[in-house]
């Protein structure tokens, strides 16, 4: 009975002009077309039923697929890498950015060493790689960019492609900022000595700048020379001469590099993303041969056991992972959907995390080593101050001269003073201590290490640990400057790509539409190079773009393992590369991934609205950076930046909901409508696939 109620429905006679309807094909309902031909639509767009196969088959579906079935539907203008060297740098350039530099070992030291290392690596490969894994294959598979991508895989999140274009856009912006001072930097660079490294002389003056004096030279140069910072951000003013000059130049570098697509970025990534790795590798052997480096490297790894359990932890190594690898910006789509069908897109993801993570490791051992330096250095200038303070003592005759330092503490005061002073009788160690400092390596570590709150001071601050620093300080801005091209790219892919696939007729204008998109950005990066520019940077970078990045990751998850399917686009992929895939991917996108997402996002959400949201600024009259909250039109702008960047997800859902809802009372005056659940064995129509399955199965019943 069964088979022949399956036989009457796939034999009803076209002139019925019935149509049945599937949750998964909403497209079906815009078209008047017999019920046959809507049928061989639906087939085409739902090729796969997500609970067709269990975790065994997926040798069955490689013997028992045509080798032709998926073969690349790609336009035939569409560019693609010159090979799968600068396919793989084109992601690890982008997944390698400036955070790598200088978050990572912060975060690190700040929530517990070892402890934090722990927990990075744990949810890289359980919750990164597979999200990773996630995006890469949809743009190979799709071969379209993040826009296009899902609204194949779901109609209803349609949006998440706009509002992932959005975020490299308001991202690109501020980011190429962040390129300019580095640039800036490196031009200031080629002097002797550094600028940075000595105050200012007043004009017509042989004094320094008292503003200078009362703080650090390199927090003056960052504030005074490269900013003209404003006190407050309320303080505005016109972009500063010479960081618009350096933005332009960004962006004509950006330019020149992606005007002919993947053929003109991919060669200027073999310097910009394979240079860097190898500035970092002579910066960890210089700074492993720095006085203290041991006891940097012995705190990095000392774990706190209890930063295991604590959910702030959790919360800033997540957030870490998503700003650092840069999932949801849709650039992993972008830059896939340029590689061939058949490319192993499984071990390119395992491959960029592994060198991400082999960048963040050698950065993180780099600043430990360094600091680690500077904290004994500060340790010995804090022997010697106390050395000098009991001569004093001794000459003003409070102290007897048995308790003289030996001469040879000015020379090893790391080895010689805690000797010296452990040797002397306990009475005058009575007497001396009150008039000493408390020398304590790890306390000027945990100084050293909070420093400044600008990064760019922090790196200006290592460069004077090394001798030749001018040499050093070109190569250190090289490797950012360098770090800061390689992700930009990556960032411009994901605003290129995107309309190259919604507008035709742009694949044709590549250099048209670069030499546009790159003088549009530059003029809105004008606003982050006024005085008070680089609160608004802060503004995005700390508050703005961990909520948005957090949502379409969410829903990129969903949709491809809860609506498209994971085992059906598992299935996809095993046809696609002709290789047999691990099901654990099926389990980490359905449950793990989404889970742990979703507390993320939750966590954020609740952190974003009961912190005070603030900012480092810099206030002249103290000469010092201080803590200032944003004013409450800063927190409006911020709720409307983060609301305009979401907005496409419900508007294009509620765009997909009308428009399919206008479609079904227009075919149901014309034809009769059925709505039917979508079947779980078989479509409408047996697929090619399935029927080759069912006849080997047959075959082998009849043996």
């Amino acid at each position: 009975m069964e088979a022949q109620d399956e036989k009457s429905q796939t034999s009803r006679p076209s002139d019925s002009k019935s149509l049945t309807i599937t949750s998964s094909t909403p497209q079906l309902l815009k078209s008047e077309l017999p019920t046959e031909e809507l049928m061989g639509m639906g087939q085409k767009l739902d090729t796969l039923s997500p609970n067709i196969w269990s975790d065994e088959d997926s040798d069955e579906i490689l013997e028992t697929t045509d080798s032709d079935e998926l073969k690349d539907k790609a336009p035939p203008d569409r560019p693609y890498w010159a090979n799968k060297i600068e396919y793989l740098l084109a992601q690890v350039g982008f997944s390698v950015g400036l955070s790598t530099i200088w978050r990572f070992p912060y975060l690190c030291f700040h929530n517990g060493g070892g402890s934090f290392l722990i927990i990075y690596i744990l949810m890289l490969f359980l919750i990164g790689v597979p999200l990773l894994f996630l995006e890469m294959a949809a743009g190979q598979r799709m071969r379209q960019g993040s826009i296009g991508v899902w609204k194949v895989i779901s109609p209803w999140i349609g949006g998440v492609g706009y509002t992932s274009f959005m975020v490299c856009c308001i991202v690109g912006l501020y980011y190429s900022v962040l390129m300019a001072w580095s640039l800036f930097y490196l031009v200031q660079s080629f002097q002797s000595p550094l600028p940075w490294s000595v105050c200012p002389l007043l004009r017509n003056s042989s004094t320094y700048d008292p503003e200078c004096v009362r703080t650090t030279s390199t927090t003056y140069f960052w504030y005074r020379n490269v900013l003209k910072a404003t006190d407050k951000i309320e303080m505005g003013g016109l972009p500063v001469k010479h960081l618009s000059i350096s933005v332009f130049v960004t962006w004509l570098i950006i330019c020149i590099s992606m005007i002919r697509g993947p053929k003109s970025s991919g060669k200027m990534l073999y310097v910009s993303v394979i240079l860097p790795y190898f500035i970092l590798f002579c910066l960890l052997i210089r700074s492993l041969m720095l006085e203290g480096a041991k006891f940097g490297l012995d705190s990095l790894l000392a774990a706190q056991v209890p930063a295991l359990y604590s959910v702030e932890v959790w919360r800033r190594t997540g957030n870490q992972i998503f700003l650092s690898m840069g999932h949801g910006f849709g650039s992993f789509i972008a830059i896939s959907s340029y590689i061939p069908r058949s490319n192993n897109c499984v071990m390119d993801a395992f491959a960029v995390a592994l060198l991400n993570l082999v960048a963040s490791l050698t950065a993180m051992v780099f600043v430990f080593a360094t600091m680690g330096h500077l904290a004994t250095k500060n340790n010995n200038k804090c022997y010697v101050k106390n050395a000098e303070t009991v001569m004093n003592l001794i000459v003003t005759g409070v102290l007897p001269p048995e308790v003289q330092p030996p001469d040879s503490l000015y020379y090893e005061p790391s080895s010689i003073y805690p000797k010296w002073f452990k040797n002397l009788p306990e009475q005058m160690k009575s007497m001396i201590l009150p008039h000493l400092s408390n020398c304590n390596l790890s306390e000027q570590l945990k100084e050293v290490m909070e420093g400044p709150g600008v990064a760019f001071v922090a790196v200006t601050d290592t460069i004077s640990v090394f001798s030749g620093s001018t040499l050093w300080a070109i190569v250190i801005f090289v490797l950012l400057a360098n770090l800061g091209l390689s992700t930009m790219i990556g960032i411009m892919q994901g605003i290129i790509t995107p309309l190259q696939d919604t507008f035709a007729s742009l694949r044709k204008q590549t250099k048209l539409l670069t030499v546009g998109i790159c003088a549009l950005m530059f003029l809105g990066s004008l606003i982050f190079v006024r005085p008070s520019g680089s609160y608004y940077v802060n503004l995005l970078d700390d508050y703005w773009a961990s909520l948005p990045l957090l949502l379409i990751v969410i829903l990129e998850n969903v949709a491809m393992a809860w609506i498209y399917g994971a085992r059906r686009f598992l299935a996809d992929l095993i046809i696609m590369l002709g290789r047999p895939i691990s099901p654990i991917f099926r389990w980490l996108w359905c449950f793990l991934s989404p889970f742990v997402l979703l507390v993320l996002f939750v966590n954020t959400l609740i952190h974003l609205c009961l912190k005070n949201i603030t900012y480092l600024a810099w206030d002249s009259s103290i000469s010092n950076e201080v803590i200032r909250t944003y004013p409450s039109w800063a927190k409006v702008l911020l709720i409307i930046s983060i609301v305009i960047t979401i907005l496409p997800i419900p508007a294009y859902f509620l765009y997909t909901l009308i428009d399919v809802a206008f479609s079904v009372s227009v075919i149901h005056s014309k034809v009769t409508v059925i709505f039917k659940p979508e079947a779980k064995g078989n479509s409408l129509k047996p697929h090619p696939r399935l029927q080759v399955m069912q006849s080997q199965k047959v075959n082998k019943m009849d043996k």
